[in-house]
């Protein structure tokens, strides 16, 4: 298999949504299984590793989505769809 690129990384993380963001980032940690720890290539894939668990815990890869629903509206402090990537729900320890 050829080296791993940016491109590679970014073909994979693009696309994600918060549904299949845990899928996805299996397979980010498999396509950079066999970098070194100083690899570009694999510093830049462990950033994007970060965006996929916080966008399974969230409902959209949007910054800046003014329009959103606050938490502070009874029961939502647990609903995802409260939630951006950028800022999501605390992680349940269960």
């Amino acid at each position: 298999m050829a080296q791993p690129t940016r491109a590679d990384v970014d073909a994979l993380v693009g696309p994600a949504t918060p549904h299949f963001a845990f899928q996805i980032r299996a397979r980010v940690r498999a396509l950079i299984a066999g970098l070194p720890q100083d690899d570009p290539v694999r510093r830049y894939a462990e950033e994007r590793l970060a965006l996929l668990a916080d966008l399974g815990f969230a409902s959209t890869k949007a910054e800046h989505d003014e329009e959103r629903e606050p938490r502070t509206r009874a029961g939502w402090e647990r609903i995802p769809s409260s939630a951006p990537a950028s800022d999501p729900l605390p992680r349940n320890a269960a």
